[in-house]
């Protein structure tokens, strides 16, 4: 039994981008993700030394989500600095 670890370009961001079909984390589409243990050590180095650095150099970065905490805070923020012409006076 063979026990030797097979060299991965995943970074666990697993996500594949909707125009290219290329995962944002690692470059791959997910044939090449599917077949990976299948390909030969020179077909793996092939790929992430010539091919997946490039793809993940092209991809658009997807939009950082904006958290329900964030929407909390940016909130709070508005109602903390009030506008309008008595912003200025107190009482």
């Amino acid at each position: 039994m063979n026990t030797s670890a097979i060299k991965s370009p995943c970074i666990l961001i697993c996500a594949i981008e909707p125009n290219s079909g290329h995962c944002y984390g690692c470059g791959r589409t997910r044939e090449e993700i599917a077949a990976w243990t299948h390909f030969s050590p020179e077909v793996r180095e092939h790929l992430m030394e010539e091919l997946l650095p490039d793809r993940v150099a092209k991809l658009e970065r997807r939009p950082r989500r904006v958290t329900r905490r964030q929407r909390l805070r940016e909130s709070e923020r508005q109602t903390d600095f009030p506008t309008g012409e008595n912003a200025d006076h107190e009482g």
